[in-house]
């Protein structure tokens, strides 16, 4: 009996306790990797203005090294947006992002392809790019 009464109250103990919103499922994804060019920005089909850039991602080891190409796209605003749109070619960063699939039709080929959007939740800068000083004349 007091097995029972403990599962009950282990699993009345394991709902969401943090949150008075309803669960729904969402894929996230968390990328450090390199900026590989400055972010640009970019207005949307209904006018909206969007921020996209890429961020490559190294992994293996040295012999075996792969690079993962990441599109990201943020709608960042005000002083965040002008952060965003600042950071240099080459920066590390931490992007953390919500992630969803979706499919199209390639105009050229005229397959079904996938594509996998990343919408930016947070990004950090872990690192800026090496800058050679300035010389002087």
């Amino acid at each position: 009996m007091s097995a029972s009464l403990f599962r009950r109250n282990a699993a009345l103990g394991a709902r969401r306790a943090f949150s008075t919103t309803a669960p729904r499922p969402v894929a996230k994804i968390s990328i450090i990797g390199n900026l590989a060019d400055t972010p640009e920005l970019q207005e949307t089909s209904s006018g909206r203005e969007i921020i996209r850039y890429a961020v490559a991602s190294n992994s293996g080891s040295k012999n075996n090294r792969q690079t993962s190409w990441f599109r990201v796209a943020s709608f960042a605003e005000g002083p965040s947006r002008d952060y965003l749109l600042a950071l240099p070619k080459g920066c590390m960063v931490f992007v953390e992002g919500d992630a969803s699939m979706s499919t199209y039709e390639d105009a050229e080929s005229g397959k079904t392809r996938s594509s996998l959007n990343i919408l930016q939740r947070s990004i950090d800068v872990l690192k800026r790019p090496h800058q050679l000083p300035e010389e002087s004349q």
